[in-house]
């Protein structure tokens, strides 16, 4: 297993010229060789925050153009319209000159102090603990290597293991934890890779091979407590070789802190 490095130190990016910026993929983070698509919002997110002059994302849409591979990547952001309380930017991150990413990026400030004001009732944390559910392998069960596993701390709910004994429950759902890398405490940017960081909830399905993000969507609610985060992944629906997933996360205390949907390619029954 390679160096551990901290989030902040793999996502790290270095001014260039106004609205440049230049970051070094890292290849521990990486499933299949190809760079987690959480990771790579997250570092379009911090050209979008500094552009902005902001010290968050609030929201961050991005399509996928082309897989860069581990190594330099360029960013360019542009502040399409500055509000008083939020700043929409467009970034583009490409690699030897060829897009990779186009991402659109609301960027903000959270208020430490804010509270939920109306819920309407959605999914709720799991009842498992940290410390009992088992860690997964940097190995998936198709035998692709998922090199981001050895960096990250991600933990499955032991409910939901079934596809690791080749026995799909067909619930489509995955429930865990995740913590990064030395404890890092979990920030805006981080939410954004947390929201795209679980395996595909189609393992619950049927097990594939690589399940390749199209397009990712996150909100970020609020900041979280110190500590890991917990995890639900789901699948509504498998059609036309694409799967659409949800994902939720939620702090140590139980607050809903950022949600993530995403369209996916996938072939099944192969």
């Amino acid at each position: 297993m390679d160096q551990i490095r901290t989030f902040t130190e793999v996502s790290r990016l270095s001014p260039r010229a106004h609205g440049r910026f230049s970051a070094l993929v890292s290849p521990e983070w990486t499933v299949a060789g190809r760079p987690n698509g959480g990771y790579l919002l997250a570092m379009a997110a911090r050209a979008a925050a500094a552009m902005a002059g902001r010290p968050h994302v609030i929201a961050a849409s991005a399509h996928y153009l082309l897989s860069p591979d581990p190594g330099p990547v360029e960013l360019e952001a542009e502040v399409l319209r500055a509000g008083q309380s939020a700043t929409q930017v467009r970034v583009r991150l490409a690699q030897d000159g060829n897009p990779c990413v186009e991402a659109l990026i609301l960027a903000g400030e959270l208020d430490p102090d804010a509270k939920p004001y109306w819920d309407k009732g959605g999914p709720q944390p799991g009842a498992a603990r940290y410390e009992d559910c088992p860690r997964i392998p940097a190995r998936g069960p198709a035998g692709l290597p998922v090199a981001i596993y050895d960096q990250v701390q991600a933990r499955l709910d032991p409910e939901g293991l079934g596809f690791a004994a080749g026995r799909p429950s067909g619930s489509g759902e995955l429930r865990g934890w995740l913590a990064l890398p030395e404890c890092e405490p979990f920030d805006p940017f981080s939410l954004v890779y947390a929201a795209d960081s679980f395996p595909p909830a189609t393992l619950e399905i049927e097990v594939s091979g690589w399940v390749p993000t199209l397009e990712l969507t996150v909100y970020v609610r609020a900041l979280p407590v110190p500590g890991p985060v917990q995890i639900l992944q789901r699948v509504h629906l498998i059609d036309g070789e694409r799967a659409d997933e949800e994902c939720v996360v939620w702090d140590r205390a139980g607050r809903l802190v950022a949600q993530g949907r995403q369209l996916a390619a996938i072939r099944l029954g192969r």
